[in-house]
């Protein structure tokens, strides 16, 4: 990885208006200086280790490693080991998870080439296939490939539910997984909110109280903080897979 030190500063505080989505970072070049939003991205992977500078430096961000460590721990509990999984990593940007995941054969996936772009660059032998698609839109044949890999584990860490990653893109890469398979992914708390009624938030609480996923852990822990110091608290979720996300629950949410 390329260890490249970025002229980066933020506003005084980050304002409680916004959503977390539209926080954003002053970013000082050589031409000048701009606004960029937390969640642009493809802007952030092109240039090498802002990301890891923004948010596993200066937000100190803990999810991929909390993610990777509760498996582990799950796995262990059901005498299993890592390193029999076949795993796929939604919304892999440019592989921090995957190179958490070197224990198991990991694909990853994402619908920016700039993600991809940027795990080459920084992370080269973090998955073994990377996959560039919309989830929302996967056609047969690329269906058959990824099913090809006998997928049993999904993991999908600080990407769900801010419209990055669509509840239909969730729920047909979740159906990639085989039965008895193992789901990981975190989701900012107040998705589990009763007066959360968007999409992604009921397909989550239909997960939790259906046949669909069995849970193995859940739990609150501190995601990162905000640019000012608060702490932003997530869940993060182990389960086993029993079955598919049926088109019936899918019809019955906003697909937003």
């Amino acid at each position: 990885m390329i260890n490249q030190v970025h002229n980066i500063s933020f506003p005084i505080s980050e304002p409680h208006a916004l959503d977390q989505d539209e926080a954003y970072f002053i970013l000082k070049e050589n031409d000048g200086q701009t606004k960029v939003r937390f969640h642009d991205y493809d802007r952030i992977y092109d240039r090498p280790g802002l990301y890891e500078q923004l948010f596993y430096q200066r937000l100190r961000c803990a999810s991929p490693r909390k993610a990777r460590d509760l498996l582990e721990k799950v796995l262990q509990d059901n005498r299993m080991d890592l390193s029999e999984l076949r795993v796929l990593d939604l919304g892999a940007g440019n592989g921090m998870m995957g190179e958490l995941l070197d224990a198991a054969r990991v694909i990853g996936v994402d619908i920016s080439d700039h993600a991809r772009l940027a795990c080459e660059r920084d992370r080269p032998d973090a998955y073994d296939a990377y996959y560039v698609t919309d989830m929302c839109h996967l056609d047969a044949e690329l269906a058959a490939e990824m099913k090809s890999w006998q997928l049993d584990c999904l993991t999908c860490i600080a990407a769900l539910g801010f419209g990055d990653i669509p509840v239909r893109a969730f729920a047909n890469t979740f159906n990639l997984i085989r039965p008895d398979g193992w789901v990981v992914f975190n989701i900012k708390e107040t998705f589990l909110q009763e007066s959360d009624r968007s999409g992604f938030s009921m397909l989550v609480k239909h997960l939790l109280v259906s046949d669909t996923l069995q849970v193995h852990h859940l739990e609150r822990y501190r995601h990162r903080i905000s640019i000012d110091g608060r702490a932003l608290f997530y869940y993060v979720l182990v389960g086993r897979k029993a079955s598919d996300i049926s088109a019936a629950v899918l019809d019955d949410l906003p697909l937003d």
